[in-house]
């Protein structure tokens, strides 16, 4: 899983799979779910994240993490 923030557009991007996306959903507002051709979720786009999440803190919990991955 892969979290991407770009600033310039303040867009979210949620990554949960290498699998290529062929179609995406507009679930609500700024929110886009993408999925795979099998139909699984790979990725979340979220627009305007800054006012819709709160960036400014990432909580993992009983999460099997490889700490030398985290990075900020």
């Amino acid at each position: 899983m892969k979290l991407e923030y770009y600033s310039d557009t303040d867009s979210l991007y949620i990554n949960l799979s290498s699998n290529v996306s062929v179609k995406s959903d507009e679930v609500a507002e700024g929110i886009v779910i993408d999925y795979d051709k099998e139909g699984n979720i790979v990725g979340l786009d979220i627009d305007n994240a800054s006012k819709k999440l709160e960036l400014n803190e990432l909580t993992l919990d009983h999460l099997p993490v490889d700490l030398e991955k985290l990075s900020a």
